[in-house]
This record gives structure tokens, sequence and C-alpha cells, in this order.
């Protein structure tokens, strides 16, 4: 009797959750805005660009329109290589089900920080900021600000949110999280990154 009630429950869960995740509206389609969190509507989006390039007139608008654009790119080409579904929530636990092969908060932050580097940018620097640190809650994202600004001031982005689609606003402006720099995090990803691309770089040559 036990095992069929379970089973039972089973089956019911199973048919209502695709249910419920279906009843949720994702946030691009409804075009309501959450406080100040912003949806960028293109790889070109002027909004982002011009609030980017706003933080400091040391500011590069090349480098502020470089910028927009490869956040925006990297959210539209990780949602198909990852075959991204709404809610952020259901990717996270087919990732930790071995069914999809990224999409946790820190695997778009690191992909995002990794490709901005590639910029080398001059005018702009990038930080590694979390909230609910050390806890089943911790969310990551990459802020970018001015060279020397203090990341309080700066433009969060967030592809991990809104399942690939960019979210950003400022850093103090956002109503979900409150952020803290960790410099050390960053610093560590970085050099991981670089150690991974010298490593295909003697692989390639090894190989000729």
């Amino acid at each position: 009797m036990f095992f069929h009630r379970s089973l039972l429950l089973g089956v019911s869960t199973f048919a209502v959750v695709p249910l419920l995740v279906l009843a949720v509206s994702p946030p691009w389609e409804s075009g309501r805005r959450h406080g100040e969190l912003f949806v960028a509507s293109s790889a070109d989006d002027a909004s982002l660009r011009t609030r980017i390039a706003a933080l400091s007139p040391t500011i590069s608008p090349d480098e502020a329109r470089r910028v927009a654009y490869t956040a925006y790119m990297t959210g539209l080409q990780l949602r198909r290589e990852w075959h991204v579904v709404w809610l952020p929530g259901v990717q996270n636990f087919l990732v930790n089900m071995g069914a999809r092969k990224g999409g946790l908060c820190f695997q778009w932050a690191t992909e995002l920080l990794v490709r901005l580097d590639a910029l080398k940018l001059q005018t702009l620097e990038l930080h590694w900021v979390e909230s609910f640190a050390n806890t089943n809650g911790e969310h990551n994202v990459i802020v970018v600000t001015a060279k020397g600004q203090a990341f309080e001031k700066g433009i969060l982005l967030d592809n991990w949110r809104y399942s690939g689609h960019l979210v950003w606003t400022q850093v103090a402006m956002d109503p979900e999280y409150h952020w803290t720099e960790n410099k050390s995090e960053l610093a560590r990803r970085l050099g991981r990154a670089r150690d991974v691309a010298s490593e295909r770089v003697r692989s390639t040559m090894k190989s000729n």
C-alpha cells in the first residue's frame, strides 16, 4: 500500500511540475520590469551601452559597446549550447542531475568573465561579485566599472537570472541581491582560464 501511494505521488508530482513551470511567465516575454532590473533587447542595446559609458568620462564608448555586445552574445550562445530552460532553478537541477552540461550561476559568470577579459579593456575594469556566499543560494555575477572605480558604482551583468537573457542594473539598485566583491576569486578564475589557454597553445605547437 505504501509503495502504491508513493508511486501515485511521484506520478502526480511529475505531472504537476511542468504545468507550474509553464504557468510562470518568463519576464522577458511579458515585458515586465522588476524593480530596477533591465533586460537587454539586443547585442546593440543602446540603454546598456549608454549606462556603461556614463560611469565615467574616461570610458571609451567603443569599449562600452563591446562589453554590452559580448555580454549579450554570451547569454545567447550558451543558452543554445547548454539547452537552457526556464526557470533557472530547473536548469540548476538538470545540471546537478547530469542532464545538462552547464547553466549554474558561477558557470555563466565565469564564461562571461573570460570573454570580457579577452577584450583587453583599457578604460573598463571587471569585478567578480557574490551574494549569499557559501550558502545553497549563492549567486555570482560580473560587474563592470571604470578603471579604479568601486564595484558598488558599476553595472552588473547577469545571464543566469533570466535563463540566458541578459539582465543588467546598477549594483546598488538590484532589488533581489546584496552584493560583495571577491577579488581573490576573480584572480583565481582568470588565472585558471589563462592556464588552460596556455596549455592548449602548447598542445597545438607539439602536434605541429
